[in-house]
């Protein structure tokens, strides 16, 4: 496949995957605020059912595309550190990894009945931190030296 269709297709899914985990850190928890927990729980149903339905697709876009991409990148991350863009990307590969667990914990939790809301924000949090750091690297693989 392409360079072009893979990006393509990695950025789409990232844009849907960070603009969800945007959504339920940035603006979700100011609302829960203001609604209170009654009032939060049939909207944190409704996104919940749509997102089980949603995210799984859009993660596995952005994993396939991104290991595509990581391929043709291969030289380069058989010696990580020997550039910042080697450096960064390994990284950034890292930090993804660590995200798909997150995410693989959350899915495991939550089918089991024992996502408690406290964990749920502890790891939609670390996500949000994790998301930021990657869409940084990204750019800085291209531009530090």
């Amino acid at each position: 496949m392409s360079h072009f269709v893979l990006i393509t297709l990695h950025l789409f899914a990232a844009i849907a995957f960070v603009g969800t985990v945007f959504f339920e850190v940035m603006i979700l928890g100011s609302v829960r605020k203001a609604v209170g927990r009654e009032g939060m729980r049939p909207v944190e149903i409704a996104i919940g059912v749509r997102a089980r339905q949603l995210m799984p697709f859009v993660i596995l876009v952005l994993y396939c595309a991104g290991i595509g991409m990581a391929w043709q990148y291969r030289a380069d991350l058989a010696h990580p550190f020997s550039s910042s863009f080697a450096t960064l990307l390994t990284l950034k590969i890292l930090l993804a990894i660590s995200v798909l667990a997150h995410f693989i914990t959350a899915v495991t939790l939550a089918a089991r009945g024992r996502m408690r809301a406290r964990q749920s924000h502890i790891i939609h949090l670390s996500v949000f931190c994790h998301v930021v750091l990657i869409v940084f690297l990204a750019k800085a693989m291209f531009y530090v030296t």
